[in-house]
């Protein structure tokens, strides 16, 4: 098999060309976060190098003076000299053929608004924790229902991984979703190095929905410790939490999986438990007497979980899952019911 570096063939445009078969090709980073970031760190450790997309052409300028995101995680530093920036995102899906998008689910479909270039010929990646916003559908199904991606060209990054972490260099266990367990096998390896462990899986969807129910779950979370519940009730609303995901999941794309592996139970831990998690913390706040509004403001960052919470509420119509726990958050966030009541009828229904 060629090395990965041999893949990459910047300067010309050559979409017509390429074909699916030759995995990964020329990498882009389509996103400039505090995640976006660290996958690009992840990646750089393995390739030469690598296109990325940051939305503003002052945004690209700070990053190459300074040699760091001048927004996110500051204290990496990157090799400027072996990264194409471009502020078009079409020019970035002409010139790569694996396209990783890490973009805040809230924004992910303005953003593809402005993409002309076809991507039946590419491999695209998702490492976003959300649903696309009205449509109610997880990134990877809108890439093949919209954008007619095939399956088999779709992956997805998961696992618990704060992007805080891997800037520091601290032991992360991430695992890489596909149909095609032989590309999922390619990237596992081109993302793994010293301080990244990788898995591979052939549950695409169940990944996508887990990422998304963590978050639910790590405002329950917050909430509760708003609310000056300790450690005792937080390990029995997780440990409801692993089961309701686990029936959505099987209700919602039925095949085997262990729902303790660490693309489920281990992102629903860590985001759950850690002061990185922006969903714990925004559920903190609410559960302090925060409003929805105020907290969002204060945050200055999204927690995806806000949205999410309504999507997996509009989606769990059609399945009428048995979920506490997402009823209690969305009665709280989008019903406006008071933390303390809800709470209280909450603690009854979990054992």
């Amino acid at each position: 098999m060629p090395s990965f570096s041999s893949f990459f063939g910047f300067g010309d445009s050559y979409e017509e060309s390429r074909s699916p078969n030759e995995f990964p090709g020329a990498i882009a980073i389509i996103g400039s976060g505090s995640w976006a970031t660290a996958v690009a760190k992840i990646v750089l450790e393995s390739v030469s190098e690598i296109w990325w997309y940051v939305r503003r052409e002052e945004s690209i300028a700070e990053f190459k003076r300074l040699e760091h995101n001048p927004s996110y995680l500051t204290s990496v530093k990157f090799p400027v000299d072996r990264i194409r920036f471009s502020s078009d995102i079409n020019e970035i899906a002409r010139e790569a053929d694996t396209l990783i998008f890490v973009t805040p689910s809230p924004y992910f479909k303005a953003q593809l608004k402005k993409l002309k270039v076809k991507l039946h010929n590419k491999f695209v990646m998702t490492a976003i924790k959300g649903i696309v916003p009205d449509e109610n559908l997880v990134c990877t199904e809108y890439f093949r229902t919209t954008f007619g991606v095939p399956e088999d060209q779709l992956l997805v990054l998961g696992g618990p991984s704060h992007a805080e972490e891997v800037a520091l260099g601290r032991l992360t266990y991430l695992t890489v979703g596909c149909s095609d367990t032989e590309r999922a096998r390619i990237m596992a390896d081109l993302i793994a190095n010293e301080y990244v462990k990788t898995t591979i899986s052939n549950d695409v969807i169940g990944i996508e929905y887990g990422a998304v129910l963590k978050n639910v779950y790590a405002i329950a979370a917050g909430i509760c410790a708003g609310l000056k519940y300790g450690d005792n009730f937080l390990s029995v609303l997780l440990s409801g939490a692993v089961q309701e995901m686990n029936r959505f999941l099987m209700a919602v794309h039925p095949i085997e999986r262990n729902v303790y592996d660490s693309a489920y139970l281990g992102d629903l831990l860590v985001t759950a438990y850690s002061t990185f998690s922006r969903n714990r913390v925004f559920g903190q706040m609410i559960g302090k007497g925060y409003s929805v509004k105020s907290a969002q403001v204060e945050m200055e960052m999204i927690a995806e979980g806000f949205y999410g919470v309504k999507c997996m509420k509009d989606i769990n119509r059609r399945y009428h899952v048995n979920m506490p726990i997402l009823d209690a958050v969305y009665n709280i966030l989008y019903e406006r019911i008071s933390p303390t009541i809800e709470i209280k009828l909450l603690t009854d229904s979990l054992r």
